[in-house]
């Protein structure tokens, strides 16, 4: 018997019309592709040819190859700066690649790039490891008896210290997420609360004009409380432990217009910062300077920033550039110089040479691709970036940039945009963002060596009290009057997520490892965590 053939497919109608033929996709265009780096615009490779669809992830271990050439694959995030022409509004200059330059660029609205063009593609190196985003609420401890007003943790994350309006400051175990010690003396609210970076003592700041430093192993006071300034503290730095890493100085600012740099071996001021004329609001004690040696930054309610050399206290240079009260103040080095010798790897230094040592190297390898920059922000609702010691080799790159521009030295860059006070702004811990907070409801992003405008983050409906970056420099974390703690994505510039859970105004907001820990009004300390 003969084999029987089925019957053609029939073609299906429907209302008497064919059903239509989907059309094959189209080939993704080859395009031209420079990688360059981030942080000089030097090229990394030379041009090459790819298709337009290539992903992110390729894109990565396609560099890698190119530039790196090594075993150990470096990760890297990219993008591309559209044309200033094409940008409207608040939208971003830049474009992240997330998925591949034609899902990202090609098909961006601004329609700013064709496939003919050459691709100027900016890779940023991130850091190897990765912090995982906090998602939900861990614990929520109770203990102290009035709101809370400052929260930081120590340099190894191990411990939390908090100070609130019950006079008390406390130390929470972070390992066992429970109270560790309370620190009673203070005879007035704790204002600020300062970790040495080796972790060996504490010093915390009141409305009493009293500074305090304590053992955090035995929560007992060190000597007697720091007695001089005249009226409350309103901010504490330490030395750097790569600077000084047997027995580091600190320094107190005060509602009293002064700075006192105090002894800790002699428990006595060694000598006293009385240039401003107002409130001294913030003071840093950074790395760099002359030789190398230190500078103490100091931001005062006179309106200016002023200078200081450490060793001494001889005044370097008096920056009056801002029109109101200058309230807060970032070095790109603040995160290695709380840290000093710790790194992610958690590993312990085996002496003071050893810490001191490691330290070092972590500042040099940070402030080798840009010099110590600083961020002042002020009430005027403009922020200025500052470079004073371009160059640490040579001593007066300052003052011949001053003498260049008759006396005066001028910023890198002046970040406006904000609409009303700027109440913080923080470094992330690679340098290369600089975050702002306001009482306009807004964060905004800039680049940290440039101050060049990124993105306005939007989502609070209450001033932005307070900004905290996670360690690998990917996660932003705002605290605000609106209750919310928010996690922000520096890819899209939208809320990561939403931590909702205090009750009432969040005043302060730490990150460490993977751990976001947050206080305020309703007296109580969470912690967020993956």
């Amino acid at each position: 018997m003969a084999t029987l053939l089925p019957p053609p497919k029939r073609q299906k109608v429907y209302h008497g019309v064919p059903e239509p033929v989907p059309e094959a996709p189209l080939p993704s265009p080859n395009i031209v592709v420079q990688f360059v780096s981030e942080d000089d615009g030097s090229s990394l490779a030379p041009a090459v040819n790819l298709p337009a669809n290539v992903s992110r992830e390729d894109l990565q271990v396609l560099v890698n190859k190119l530039a790196i050439k090594d075993d150990d694959p470096v990760p890297f995030q990219f993008h591309v700066t559209l044309p200033s022409d094409s940008t409207t509004g608040n939208e971003p200059t830049r474009v992240v690649i997330t998925k591949s330059i034609e899902a990202d660029i090609l098909s961006h609205p601004s329609q700013a790039f064709t496939p003919e063009d050459v691709f100027i593609v900016h890779c940023s190196p991130q850091s190897v490891f990765r912090v995982r985003p906090a998602t939900r609420c861990s614990s929520t401890l109770s203990g102290h008896t009035s709101p809370i007003l400052c929260a930081s943790f120590s340099p190894t994350g191990n411990l939390l210290a908090t100070g609130s309006g019950d006079t008390n400051a406390r130390l929470w175990d972070l390992n066992t997420e429970t109270p560790s010690h309370t620190l009673a003396g203070h005879k007035g609210w704790v204002l600020c609360v300062e970790w040495e970076a080796m972790e060996r003592k504490l010093a915390t700041g009141g409305h009493d004009n009293q500074v305090r430093v304590w053992d955090p192993k035995t929560g007992k006071p060190i000597g007697d409380a720091l007695k001089g300034h005249t009226k409350w503290i309103t901010s504490l730095s330490w030395e750097p432990i790569h600077i000084n890493a047997s027995s580091p100085r600190l320094a107190s600012s005060s509602k009293d217009g002064t700075v006192r740099v105090w002894s800790l071996n002699t428990r006595r001021v060694e000598y006293t910062l009385g240039g401003h004329t107002a409130s001294v609001n913030v003071v840093r004690w950074g790395g760099g300077g002359l030789n190398g040696k230190g500078v103490l930054y100091t931001a005062s309610s006179d309106r200016t920033v002023r200078v200081w050399d450490a060793n001494g206290g001889k005044i370097l240079h008096t920056l009056k550039d801002h029109a109101h009260w200058v309230t807060t103040l970032a070095l790109n080095v603040d995160f290695v110089l709380r840290t000093g010798p710790f790194d992610h790897t958690g590993k312990r230094p085996s002496s003071n040479e050893d810490a001191q040592e490691k330290a070092l190297a972590r500042y040099n390898a940070l402030v080798s691709t840009n010099s110590e920059l600083m961020i002042s922000g002020s009430d005027d609702h403009t922020l200025f970036l500052w470079s004073l010691f371009p160059s640490r080799s040579s001593t007066t790159a300052a003052s011949e940039q001053a003498a260049a521009n008759g006396g005066k030295l001028k910023p890198l860059a002046r970040l406006t945009g904000h609409q009303r006070q700027i109440s913080h702004v923080a470094f992330s811990p690679d340098g290369r963002w600089a975050a702002s907070a306001a009482f306009d409801n807004s964060v905004r992003l800039w680049e940290g060596r440039t101050g060049k405008f990124i993105a306005t983050l939007r989502g609070h409906i209450g001033a932005v009290y307070r900004l905290t970056w996670s360690a690998d420099s990917r996660l932003l974390v705002s605290a605000s009057k609106d209750t919310t703690v928010k996690i922000w994505d520096l890819k899209t510039y939208k809320i990561k997520t939403d931590l909702p859970g205090h009750t009432d105004e969040v005043y302060c907001v730490d990150f460490v490892a993977d751990k976001i820990v947050s206080g305020g009004r309703d007296r109580s300390v969470k912690i967020w965590k993956n």
